[in-house]
């Protein structure tokens, strides 16, 4: 059977370190408002976007250099029927060295295009991801917000 999460792969030019440290600094490349922490294992945070999405995520697996992975236990989206699609998903982060960069494969596990947010959730983490987690591994500045 065809795995249908939404994932996306980027490949970056930093360690896997590097890499790791920058997906946990979720201010950087997110949101700067955040509440809460992002870097150990069950820490938990609270992302708000005006009255349109908030979510809290708390990260279930931490493999330092090589995974983290979040899950949503509590999910407001107000601009679909099921406001709150997202709780009990899962989101990851495996990295892997390829040569001199690392491969970072991101999935958000149960975004699958059956859902009513997928469209515009592949949108958003598409540009969270390409345009603000590389920028912030490959230059040190995101686009978080």
């Amino acid at each position: 059977m065809k795995n249908e999460d939404f994932t996306t792969t980027m490949l970056v030019n930093a360690s896997p370190a590097e890499a790791f440290k920058a997906i946990n600094n979720v201010r950087g490349w997110w949101s700067s408002t955040l509440k809460g922490n992002t870097e150990k294992l069950n820490d938990e945070f609270h992302y708000q976007y005006k009255d349109m999405h908030s979510s809290t995520q708390k990260l279930v697996e931490v493999v330092p250099d090589k995974k983290v992975v979040w899950l949503v236990s509590d999910s407001m989206l107000s601009f679909i029927m099921q406001k709150d699609e997202w709780d009990g998903t899962t989101i990851s982060f495996e990295l892997s060295p390829k040569a001199e960069q690392t491969e970072i494969v991101f999935t958000h596990h149960g975004l699958v295009p059956s859902v009513e947010c997928y469209d515009a959730c592949y949108g958003g983490w598409s540009h969270y991801l390409h345009e603000s987690l590389v920028p912030l591994i490959n230059t040190g500045k995101g686009n978080p917000d």
